[in-house]
């Protein structure tokens, strides 16, 4: 296995418990920074997601394939050029697990991070807004992004919270397997699958969610893109900042905590790092 391009699973557990102690020792303003980056990046490859997807006609099943597929480019830029993500920054819990780093200093990084990817998302919301990109194709966009928004605040709490469990199960293996590979070839690999699987699928990722919902509740305010989604603006009236949080992010966030730090975290840890687990 020493000789492949990859580290084999016991390793990768190792490198998480580091990666996660060096998260913690990261001072707090870069840290901040990073976080906002990260939103900024994630809400790229949802840009792209959305505009991809406006204008797919090749079935339902397929659509959500290519669509998906463009998504993983947010992943990609966090590992590869660096930001800080909350979702993958869940996998921090190994290091805790291990006595490493202390649960106050974990729940301070996971608040931290999560607020800055907040601010990022927003920001390139605000930034396509602005920039009047929601008008591409005739409007399309704009309203295809203002359909993604209100379908995902129509969820109950159990369907967001069991949708995060799964979408955020995928993202930290990617994350996963991503520290696995020695090259950046293998590491986009990696990224690809788990993330393009879960977007596909519908699960329901927390940092994505803050750009698409602000971005819907933007686009609500534009009457020509209401007007191309073939609805009248009173449909979209459950779209807006109250129940961004209370019908989609409390839910989606408490699922992805335990699809990350549980399924993937907790579980990984046990076999691999806990006394007593497998030293391959």
């Amino acid at each position: 296995m020493n000789e492949l391009n990859l580290f084999p699973p016991p390793q990768i557990a190792e490198k998480m418990r580091d990666v996660g102690i060096g998260k913690c020792k990261i001072p707090m303003k870069k840290f901040f920074v990073l976080a906002i980056l990260a939103g900024a990046f994630i809400a790229f490859g949802a840009q792209l997601s959305i505009l991809v997807g406006s204008d797919v006609t090749l079935g339902f099943g397929f659509t959500k394939f290519i669509a998906a597929s463009v998504f993983t480019v947010g992943l990609m830029l966090v590992v590869v050029a660096g930001a800080e993500l909350f979702t993958g920054d869940n996998l921090i819990v190994i290091s805790a697990l291990e006595k490493k780093v202390k649960w106050g200093e974990l729940l301070k990084a996971w608040i931290a991070v999560y607020i800055g990817n907040f601010i990022g998302s927003i920001l390139i919301a605000l930034f396509l807004f602005w920039g009047g990109l929601w008008g591409l194709n005739g409007n399309a966009v704009g309203a295809s992004a203002l359909k993604i928004a209100s379908s995902k605040v129509s969820l109950t709490f159990v369907q967001g919270l069991f949708r995060g469990i799964l979408c955020n199960w995928l993202v930290c293996l990617a994350v996963w397997m991503a520290t696995s590979s020695k090259d950046v070839i293998g590491k986009l690999f990696a990224i690809y699958f788990p993330i393009m699987a879960f977007v596909a699928s519908g699960f329901e990722h927390s940092v994505a969610n803050m750009f698409f919902i602000p971005y819907g509740i933007l686009l609500k305010t534009v009457p020509k893109v209401v007007e191309a989604t073939g609805k009248t603006l009173q449909d979209f009236a459950g779209l807006n900042w109250g129940t961004l949080f209370t019908r989609n992010l409390i839910s989606v966030t408490i699922g992805n905590i335990i699809g990350g730090a549980f399924f993937v975290g907790t579980i990984y840890w046990y076999v691999y790092l806990k006394e007593g687990s497998l030293k391959k």
